[in-house]
């Protein structure tokens, strides 16, 4: 397989977002969505709507999102819209809660490993093409969130994440064995490949990164100083060269991060991934000033 190209920006601006998406030289067709992820009520890390309004102005899209599985602010619609208010995206963009009425869209996953099946906020169908806008950070149970993350529970229902996390049996959310957690991950990222095909787009920021993820109403604050924006057509690669800048951070505080990854067995899912054909886990790493 043909190494993966990943860009690589250290200064981390809005138009240096827009800069390293046009780096791409791939334009999103049609209708465009843009997964991000809105921040948990209390969150103090993830990445503010006034820092994305010239990157999803650039791509003419429409902030999307779907419910969650556990207790917050989030996991029905009417407490997400007002969330999702209260966190000043509706000012600025279209947003649409892609599971906000069902039923929810079910896809086979012929290759699964794990788990066969993923349920889809149904609007995604809505949606010719997708830019998956990532903060990199650590995560409680996967170790570390990226691209990867925000195409399986990030695109899935409030049902999908718990059958996600249940590794095909929603009634086991919390209890089901780890590593079959992250494997059905890597699965349910293949359907959201599998759905748009080329026409879907990677850009992770590593800035404000806590060993918590932004689904965290009570987060650790940053443990180590912001590393850049990546950019790619291969969200294995994108997530790979984030956790590879990681570990040669020179930066102490990336041990913290490093646990976390490691004690959650978080590059499995990554291996997953590669393995089911998802992308490359080699990449050149393509500097831009």
């Amino acid at each position: 397989m043909e190494k993966a190209k990943v860009y690589f920006i250290k200064e981390i601006t809005e138009d240096n977002v827009v800069k390293i998406y046009e780096a791409l030289n791939k334009e999103l067709k049609g209708k465009v969505a843009v997964k991000v992820h809105s921040g948990e009520e209390g969150n103090q890390n993830y990445l503010r709507p006034e820092f994305m309004k010239k990157i999803i102005a650039r791509v003419n899209g429409t902030v999307v999102e779907c419910n969650t599985a556990y207790e917050g602010e989030r996991n029905t619609t009417e407490k997400h819209k007002k969330l999702i208010s209260n966190h000043g995206w509706t000012k600025y963009f279209n947003v649409d809660i892609m599971d906000s009425e069902g039923p929810d869209l079910e896809v086979d996953i012929k290759e699964g490993k794990m788990i066969k099946k993923n349920y889809l906020g149904k609007n995604i169908k809505n949606y010719d093409s997708m830019l998956v806008l990532s903060h990199f950070k650590g995560h409680p149970m996967g170790g570390y969130g990226g691209a990867l993350k925000q195409l399986s529970i990030g695109c899935a229902s409030s049902y999908g994440k718990a059958y996600i996390h249940g590794a095909g049996e929603p009634e086991k959310i919390w209890t089901a064995d780890h590593d079959k957690f992250l494997a059905s991950m890597a699965d349910a990222a293949k359907s959201v490949t599998d759905l748009f095909k080329d026409n879907i787009l990677y850009i992770n920021i590593m800035c404000n990164m806590s060993v918590d993820c932004d689904c965290c109403a009570v987060a650790k604050d940053p443990c180590m100083q912001d590393i850049g924006i990546l950019a790619s057509t291969d969200p294995v690669a994108i997530d790979q060269a984030c956790i590879d800048l990681v570990y040669n951070s020179n930066d102490p505080g990336k041990d913290h991060l490093i646990e976390r990854i490691e004690s959650r067995n978080g590059l499995y899912t990554i291996k997953c991934a590669y393995d089911l054909g998802i992308g490359n886990r080699e990449y050149e790493l393509i500097k831009l000033d």
